[in-house]
């Protein structure tokens, strides 16, 4: 099966369901990023990167619903490390850190905590918590940080049950532009 295919696939399952406590399913969520990403004009990358910001919920040994029960499933890495057998790093570096980003910001921004949903707030806690200064520091200086950081601002105002937003086959053309190769899934999907 080709990769978009594939994506597609994990979008129209797992994607259905409920998204860990969110008035949205999961699939909702990440295409309601992708148009809040598209809508500010972001390159073609981090627009991709926040549809996929999620994935890791679905292809991580650990399940998003584990995580829900305390157990950090580390989404971000599982994630970006599924998606880089065939994107950029320009995508999947910003689906990395998009946790990062969210500990990073709370660290910096006395007001962003207050714009994160509950759920946002216990996983937070479960991911390390806000950020200490010299971990705030490091972060903002690293490659991807800026794009991780928008990418996080579009996460949490992806929550909007009933968004008129585009599905997935409007992404189609940007995924298959971004391949960093061909190649089929070796999942069995």
């Amino acid at each position: 099966m080709k990769p978009v295919d594939t994506i597609a696939r994990l979008f129209a399952e797992q994607g259905a369901r409920d998204y860990l406590g969110e008035p949205v399913t999961q699939a909702a969520h990440m295409l309601q990023a992708a148009a809040l990403a598209e809508a500010e004009g972001a390159p073609d990358p981090l627009i991709a990167a926040a549809l996929l910001h999620d994935v890791g919920h679905f292809t991580g040994p650990v399940s998003g619903k584990e995580l829900m029960t305390g157990t950090d499933n580390r989404h971000s890495h599982a994630g970006a490390d599924w998606l880089g057998t065939w994107f950029p790093q320009s995508v999947t570096e910003p689906v990395r850190l998009h946790v990062a980003a969210k500990r990073y910001l709370c660290a910096v921004e006395p007001d962003y905590f207050g714009k994160l949903s509950e759920a946002s707030i216990y996983t937070l806690k479960l991911q390390g918590g806000p950020m200490t200064t010299q971990e705030a520091e490091q972060f903002a200086t690293g490659p991807y940080a800026a794009q991780a950081v928008a990418l996080r601002r579009w996460d949490e105002a992806a929550k909007v049950p009933d968004a008129d937003v585009p599905g997935f086959d409007h992404y189609r053309p940007l995924l298959d532009k971004l391949l960093a190769r061909p190649a089929t899934c070796a999942l069995g999907m």
